[in-house]
């Protein structure tokens, strides 16, 4: 078999056998559809300056700016600033509006503060949709500062009008009903994914499709995306063993929703009781009902999305449903850290003599401390010599800084230039990455990179690495001053 690229790659946190899932369930949008993130958002923007200009707001000149967002972030509602966190809960990067915050002025603002978000005030933008929502309320954040939007709103009622806005729009469905009318401008086509679905259904698995999506508009997307790629005169609903449209995830996998079965192409209705039948599609339903009609326990089935919430971490936690996060931008990722490598390399090298460095200063100034206070085993150098050595040695430091400044600026834009990599916060894993970490069996960038390792793959999650290994000595992406 031929070496499958990093970019291919699936990722295990879990160690997941895939002969003995039984069914794999699949969310729709930007899992089974990827869309162009940019083009999409660009148009959702669109629609949502429509509506807040309808509520007689200043943003005619706004336009939407797609680097100053990403997936990933947190809105603190209670300062009005976005920020970027580390695996532990602590702000690495903040910014009011769309100006970054100064690190002194941050670490006075969040000094103490461990991101919980269970607390209603943190918002976590945990997929690609969030990023026309992110760049709108840094923007409106500096007009509301100004002044220039009514006094009665803050920065927590700020973002609630531009989630209310959004989702008004998206109830509307013009923005769907764009994507229906010309889908070549807004979807990235998988040749792969309908052959990815064919082998695990003909493997002997049951597939699902699952989508919060409504029949009127993923029926025409599953259409065009599957059909022209399946053989013969197969469809996509041939595909599938059970569709469910409409799940309303993620109470699909709390609450026991009834069913109603689509009788026709027009999307008409009726009430369902029983087990859901192979072929059949529905509307609603919920996890159980699934789980009852396949007759398996939730360890069995696979369910793949996008959303680290409402497709992984609650399946896994109610249902212990085996999980799989579809994050289509870790290719981009990938690529970043694999441009970056050499200056990777060079940055390593020179963090390491930094920090031998440092141990020579430190030595040094205890060396001093004791010979002043005359105690302990003391240097042969005398108090003067060693200020006059440390005073060159600091020299030196500030020097290696110089050299390492631009390679960690480099490194600090890396994927996106105002925040960086999804899956990093300074040498650390961002908040993002440990949520994935936490409830992801596994990830990869495509449920298609599932055709390089076939439906009866063994995926085995890494020893992993603790400070103490040398290899975690190798993974160094810092900052001159450690922070």
């Amino acid at each position: 078999m031929a070496i499958i690229s990093d970019k291919c790659g699936i990722f295990c946190n879990r160690t997941l056998n895939m002969r003995s899932i039984e069914a794999v369930g699949y969310d729709m949008d930007y899992t089974l559809i990827h869309y162009d993130v940019v083009v999409w958002e660009r148009h959702a923007y669109a629609y949502l300056k429509e509506g807040l200009k309808d509520l007689g707001w200043p943003v005619d000149h706004l336009e939407f700016k797609p680097e100053l967002a990403m997936q990933g972030l947190i809105i603190d509602m209670e300062e009005g600033n976005v920020l970027k966190a580390n695996r532990f809960g602590y702000v690495k990067r903040a910014f009011h509006g769309t100006k970054p915050i100064e690190y002194t002025r941050q670490r006075s603002i969040y000094r103490g503060t461990l991101i919980d978000l269970r607390d209603s005030r943190w918002k976590f933008m945990n997929t690609q949709f969030s990023i026309s929502e992110i760049c709108m309320y840094m923007q409106l954040t500096e007009l509301l500062d100004q002044g220039k939007l009514p006094p009665s709103v803050g920065y927590e009622n700020l973002y609630r009008i531009v989630r209310k806005t959004l989702d008004e729009a998206h109830l509307e469905g013009l923005l769907k009903q764009e994507i229906i009318n010309d889908p070549d401008r807004f979807v990235a086509l998988d040749p792969e994914m309908p052959l990815t679905l064919l082998d695990q259904k003909e493997s002997g698995k049951k597939i699902l499709l699952i989508t919060n999506s409504e029949w009127s508009y993923a029926a025409p997307m599953m259409t065009y995306a599957f059909d022209p790629f399946l053989p013969g005169s197969m469809t996509w609903r041939d595909l599938f063993d059970i569709s469910i449209v409409g799940a309303r995830k993620p109470s699909f996998f709390s609450s026991r929703s009834p069913a109603f079965e689509v009788v026709d192409d027009s999307g008409l209705l009726k009430a369902h009781r029983g087990p859901l039948q192979t072929g059949g599609l529905y509307v609603g339903a919920n996890a159980k009902l699934v789980e009852e009609s396949l007759d398996l326990p939730g360890q069995r089935i696979l369910y793949v999305g996008d959303h680290i919430y409402s497709d992984v971490k609650v399946s896994k936690s109610l249902h212990r449903w085996r999980t799989a996060l579809i994050m289509r931008e870790l290719e981009d990722e990938i690529e970043a850290l694999r441009s970056f490598s050499d200056k990777q390399s060079t940055l390593h090298t020179l963090m390491v003599e930094k920090t031998q460095m440092e141990g020579q200063y430190s030595a040094m100034r205890l060396l001093r401390q004791r010979q002043l206070k005359n105690y302990g085993p003391k240097g042969e150098l005398d108090a003067e010599e060693y200020d006059r050595r440390m005073v060159a040695l600091r020299q030196e430091m500030i020097a290696m800084d110089e050299k390492i400044t631009p390679f960690v600026a480099e490194a600090s834009a890396l994927h996106n230039p105002t925040w960086g990599l999804l899956m990093r916060a300074g040498n650390e894993k961002s908040h993002f990455a440990s949520q994935v970490e936490r409830s992801a069996d596994i990830y990869t960038s495509r449920v298609s990179n599932f055709l390089h390792y076939t439906p009866y793959v063994y995926l085995r999650s890494f020893r992993g690495s603790l400070p103490h290994n040398p290899i975690s000595q190798t993974n160094y992406i810092g900052t001159p001053n450690g922070e």
